[in-house]
């Protein structure tokens, strides 16, 4: 279906951080937009602030009669809506087209020059960062991106004066395979969504499979020491980075303390002298150095450059903090895989050396408990206290002996024990607590109020 022909469009799970770009692009262009989810939410809320129509239960009956249309209505969905749902199968029955996701979003963006970031961890940040130095700068971009950041309140940035679009490359369902980038990154690339992959031989081909859909005579800069052999095009550039000077862009003279981090951003032709952090933790420096690298290959300026890190204020639930004060801090990340969680706490830990961090983790998905048991046993211990969630089970069914109690099992900290999530604000007033982290993918955000408000 041609996009420009489409009148209306229904997305089925509309409430994730990826459709709800789509949603705010379309209505940006003047479409009549009306989508379902399980759950009403902070976001669902703007979306119908902003012109989308929602209802919450799955029921034809309340879908809106223009979407009812089939020669002009376009039904877009996540991958995690299931085959049996009434109102997908409904569409279907009636010759409905339905698109995926990542496919509308490789459609919309194949007439731009995309910078696509891929990773397994640190694509939200960094894709974020990259859409921050591009759009203050005279350069500009538009930007499709996994998390809402902070400085405009979105997760889609639109300009009319600028052909680059910055897409967060999600490798969930081989969704980035969509994408036709004209740069690209990869930040990492460890084994994930085993449940869609299987092994982790297959998670690594696909990313090197996304390498291959580089257009020829771009780019592609990836961490050193990542395993994935790219399968590059004719005249596309592979660059490295990393934070030490083995690569070809990478950080030198890091300075941190008193609440900042400052360094040189090194590449093989200039020094740019320095760059202040505005989220100043040591992950972010990783991250900040192929931001920059990309925004400086697109023709950013030094003094941009500059200006526009010290006010990157991050994304929403990427270490975001709630409360900080000189006797309590409280943070929120999003971080679910075991190596998201070690560089969370391993950030949070060097950031207040002489303070007690105490960590409550929502585990996301039965499978990559499963999966990676021992892995986040060993993250969480290096939490001095740990307090474990149920699991927040998304997608899936239960999987029979896969509980957070397995977990609970193999950490080492002495201090630890499992909570309901009614029950936690109690169990966190019972002793003073001076750093708090929560952490997870699912709902665990919206404790966050109830906690704030009681460490207020």
């Amino acid at each position: 279906m041609n996009l420009d022909a489409v009148k209306s469009l229904y997305f089925i799970g509309a409430g994730g951080i990826g459709m709800s770009a789509l949603v705010r692009y379309f209505l940006s262009k003047g479409k009549y937009v009306a989508a379902y989810d399980k759950t009403p939410t902070v976001l669902t809320a703007q979306l119908e602030r902003e012109g989308a129509f929602f209802h919450y239960t799955d029921d034809i009956s309340l879908i809106p009669s223009c979407c009812k249309d089939k020669d002009s209505t376009l039904v877009v969905l996540t991958p995690a809506v299931p085959d049996i749902h009434s109102e997908l199968s409904w569409f279907r029955e009636n010759g409905f087209e339905i698109q995926k996701r990542a496919r509308v979003l490789g459609e919309i963006t194949s007439v731009s020059r995309g910078i696509c970031i891929a990773g397994t961890h640190g694509k939200t940040t960094t894709s974020g960062m990259t859409a921050h130095l591009l759009k203050q700068s005279h350069v500009d971009c538009n930007a499709f991106l996994g998390g809402v950041l902070k400085n405009y309140d979105s997760n889609l940035l639109l300009s009319d004066r600028s052909d680059l679009t910055v897409i967060e490359a999600d490798e969930y369902d081989r969704s980035f395979h969509w994408l036709s980038p004209y740069m690209a990154a990869i930040t990492s690339a460890d084994p994930d969504h085993l449940d869609i992959y299987k092994t982790p031989e297959a998670y690594k081909e696909s990313f090197e499979i996304f390498t291959s859909l580089i257009r020829p005579g771009g780019t592609l800069i990836m961490r050193k020491g990542i395993n994935v052999i790219p399968r590059l095009q004719e005249n596309v550039r592979l660059f490295t980075y990393s934070t030490d000077s083995g690569s070809d862009f990478y950080a030198g003279n890091v300075r941190i303390g008193k609440g900042k981090i400052l360094f040189d951003w090194h590449s093989p032709g200039e020094v740019i002298e320095n760059i202040e952090l505005g989220v100043p933790l040591s992950i972010n420096i990783e991250n900040s150095i192929v931001a920059i690298a990309l925004a400086r290959l697109n023709g950013v300026l030094p003094e941009e450059i500059r200006s526009a890190m010290a006010s990157f204020s991050g994304a929403r639930r990427r270490f975001d903090f709630w409360i900080k004060r000189d006797d309590f801090v409280l943070i929120d990340d999003y971080a679910h895989h075991p190596q998201e969680l070690k560089a969370s706490i391993s950030s949070v830990k060097a950031l207040y050396k002489d303070k007690k961090i105490t960590g409550v983790f929502q585990p996301h998905l039965y499978s990559r408990t499963q999966d990676f048991a021992d892995d986040f046993a060993a993250a969480l211990s290096l939490l001095d206290e740990v307090i474990l969630l149920d699991i927040y089970p998304a997608r899936e069914e239960p999987i029979p002996g896969v509980t957070s109690q397995i977990l609970l099992d193999k950490i080492t900290t002495p201090h630890k024990q499992l909570c309901r999530k009614e029950d936690l604000v109690d169990i966190l007033k019972k002793e003073p607590k001076e750093v708090l982290l929560m952490v997870g993918a699912g709902d665990i955000d919206r404790l966050l109020p109830e906690v704030k408000k009681a460490f207020e």
